[in-house]
């Protein structure tokens, strides 16, 4: 087991060594998710390929991993996906919310990737938009997740971390109304 340390946001760019990537993949694995430890995104770009069949629809998350690798485009422009991420751009979001809900929620396949792994088996997903999260977290027959290897941290409140101060917020977007009343769970 690696020592914990309380990585700099400059830490949260670089990639973590062999036995924290092994570490994080092995606990990955004890909380039940396959996990596959690849050299690059070459390599991750053809696994996908062989992963998902010809036919089905996929719904490629908003992802630098993606957009880089060059798997966002394998997947929406090859031709052999029903690939919904182009389908829904070209929708009218006045006119046909419910159908862009409807499918971006369920796809056979979601694509992406999450903003933190760590070294207990923990992801942090977290998303601008929120486009992808019903299809992450359940409404996709299946889940890809391609993660580099600066993304695996020590433990949950580094992940934390790494999203409050490494990840790409949008300021204003969301609006919280806190109640100085106690209500709900």
């Amino acid at each position: 087991m690696s020592t914990p340390t309380t990585p700099t946001a400059t830490d949260f760019a670089r990639p973590a060594p062999a036995p924290r990537l092994e570490q994080a993949a092995a606990a990955l694995r004890e909380h039940g998710f396959a996990v596959e430890l690849l050299d690059d995104a070459a390599a991750a770009r053809h696994r996908v390929g062989e992963l998902i069949p010809a036919g089905v629809s996929v719904l490629t998350g908003a992802s630098e991993t993606l957009r880089l690798s060059g798997i966002e485009e394998d997947l929406n422009a090859c031709g052999r996906y029903d690939a919904i991420r182009p389908r829904v751009l070209a929708m009218d979001r006045a006119t046909e919310g419910d159908g862009i809900r409807r499918l971006i929620s369920a796809p056979d396949v979601v694509v992406g990737s999450v903003a933190a792994v760590t070294e207990t088996g923990s992801l942090v997903v977290a998303s601008a938009s929120g486009s992808q999260l019903p299809a992450y977290s359940g409404g996709a027959g299946r889940a890809i997740w391609i993660v580099g290897a600066q993304k695996v941290v020590p433990d949950l409140p580094t992940a934390m971390r790494r999203l409050e101060e490494h990840a790409e917020p949008r300021p204003g977007r969301v609006t919280v109304l806190l109640l100085r009343q106690a209500i709900g769970f």
